[in-house]
């Protein structure tokens, strides 16, 4: 028996079966790589949902994480502490908006900004209390909490976990129309992702943006923009909004914010909106803590240069004319922007995690979603040659099937 196949052993016996992943134990890891318990190599394609945007062991994240472990970790937001005021401010500058909330998972992110959305509906909008209701997307996801998966319309996600939270109606994705019929009176947000991630990496629309825009001003309702895994440069810009020059009420953002690191996690808004927060509403003991904010400042430092949504734009270019290319040939579909791509493989020739694990044994590491479909995400640091070789590595799996 290997070393790898031991560790999968005891992880499937002593832990929970929430996850069913590839039959890797990895060890360690840097840049775009990563090394099992083996010793192989294998070039990370899914960088933790979009966690590793900067890559693995980023230098400027681990020193700054390193120097802020010999100084102070946590002291709960009982007190101030140096780095707290930086991250909220360069956040704040970040995203253009006035104040910053953080927390440390991006469910917890999400459920931030639907208690915010709901008390500014009370106080500021007027509805009345117990009556306000937040449109949302089908296919969408936002976390496994009990509040949000009861508004997902995946039934792994939801079923046999009710009851179920009220206030949230479900309209379809990308069209403006089905959510200007849903908004009413009592309306407090609309929560979307600007490109969703988990459903396959689906791209709107051109112009749905700007129209949900549009629709939550004219209607007085805020616009919230989950960029937990389409943010903080894996589409080319700094957020997916950027694309169509929107500006949400409420930016959502997780995953990349801890470069890998710690879990960090943020809504930003306004203080008209965000101001509706007092003490002893909510919070967290670790969220905003000194460790999470010293990485979160060297993630800002990062994509203050620009360099990264810069490479994203020129590689995701690459990789998706290469992928094209597969249409046609085991590949049924090709969708998204930037660094970032939902792969359709014909189910008549195989599953998405059947190619997955031909990948894997190509030195490659991807993961499906939904059946047929596979996510690529590769760290914004890969090389192009890289690149090219894990995309060539795809072909040639799929053709195995063939």
């Amino acid at each position: 028996m290997t070393k790898s196949q031991e560790f999968i052993d005891i992880s499937e016996r002593r832990s929970a079966h929430n996850y069913h992943p590839l039959p890797i134990v990895i060890h360690e890891a840097h840049g775009a790589w990563v090394t099992d318990v083996e010793g192989e190599r294998y070039l990370d394609f899914l960088s933790g949902y979009s966690s590793l945007n900067f890559g693995h062991g980023n230098p400027k994240i681990i020193e700054a994480a390193q120097k802020q472990l010999k100084n102070l970790t946590l002291t709960s937001r009982a007190f101030y502490h140096d780095q707290f005021a930086l991250f909220c401010a360069g956040l704040g500058d970040l995203t253009g908006k006035d104040m910053i909330l953080p927390m440390n998972t991006g469910a917890e992110a999400v459920e931030t900004a639907l208690k915010v959305a709901r008390k500014w509906g009370y106080e500021v909008k007027g509805v009345q209390p117990e009556q306000a209701n937040i449109i949302v997307m089908e296919d969408n996801f936002h976390g496994r909490t009990t509040t949000i998966i009861s508004f997902s319309t995946d039934p792994d996600a939801r079923d046999n976990f009710g009851p179920y939270t009220p206030g949230f109606k479900i309209v379809k994705y990308g069209s403006a129309e089905a959510i200007r019929e849903a908004i009413d009176a009592n309306t407090v947000a609309v929560l979307l992702e600007p490109i969703q991630g988990e459903a396959g990496v689906l791209v709107p629309p051109d112009g749905y943006l700007t129209q949900v825009r549009e629709l939550c001003s004219e209607n007085n309702v805020l616009m919230i923009a989950d960029e937990i895994q389409s943010g903080l440069g894996r589409t080319g810009k700094t957020f997916a909004c950027d694309h169509e020059n929107v500006v949400p009420d409420i930016y959502v953002l997780g995953k990349a914010l801890g470069g890998g690191v710690v879990p960090v996690s943020a809504i930003a808004a306004n203080e008209d909106v965000l101001g509706v927060i007092k003490p002893g509403q909510h919070g967290s003991t670790f969220g905003g803590n000194p460790l999470a904010c010293a990485v979160g400042n060297a993630v800002l430092e990062l994509l203050g240069t620009g360099e990264y949504q810069a490479r994203a734009t020129q590689l995701g270019e690459i990789m998706h004319a290469r992928l094209n290319e597969l249409i046609g040939h085991g590949v049924v579909t090709v969708r998204g922007r930037g660094l970032w791509a939902g792969v359709d493989i014909d189910p008549s020739l195989a599953t998405g995690r059947e190619v997955s694990k031909a990948l894997m044994a190509r030195g490659v590491l991807a993961k499906d979603t939904h059946g047929s479909t596979i996510r690529l995400a590769p760290p914004i640091v890969i090389s192009e040659e890289d690149l090219l070789a894990a995309l060539d590595k795809l072909a040639d799996a799929i053709e195995s099937f063939r």
